[in-house]
């Protein structure tokens, strides 16, 4: 079982800048690694995903081009997000997932607001 911890979330103005980390309890090796965000009464949705057996990444249209994925080393990923818009305001998750191994981390609150 890998357990997983995000940190890095908080309060920030429109346009600004936050960084979410992800640290797990064993190696992510070959997990395929995603950040999700929920807001309520919404359904939980996919931000973007980095592969963990060739790096490749994945980004939903909303967040491409302000929003980067990246790894480090064997347990830890991170999600910049830049320029921040309202709208991406949410509890983002962290999810790592390889075969039927399925795990969630308790989530980071972001808001963004002036």
């Amino acid at each position: 079982h890998v357990q997983l911890v995000e940190s890095g979330g908080g309060l920030v103005q429109p346009g600004g800048s936050l960084r979410l980390s992800c640290v797990a309890s064993g190696s992510l090796g070959s997990y395929v690694i995603a950040w999700f965000r929920q807001t309520p009464g919404k359904e939980r949705e996919g931000v973007s995903a980095i592969s963990g057996m060739d790096g490749s990444q994945w980004y939903a249209d909303s967040v491409r081009g302000r929003f980067a994925i990246s790894r480090e080393g064997a347990n830890m990923v991170y999600l910049q997000m830049n320029n921040l818009e309202p709208e991406d305001t949410a509890v983002y998750y962290c999810n790592a997932r390889l075969m039927s191994r399925n795990y969630w981390g308790q989530g980071a609150q972001v808001a963004v607001s002036s």
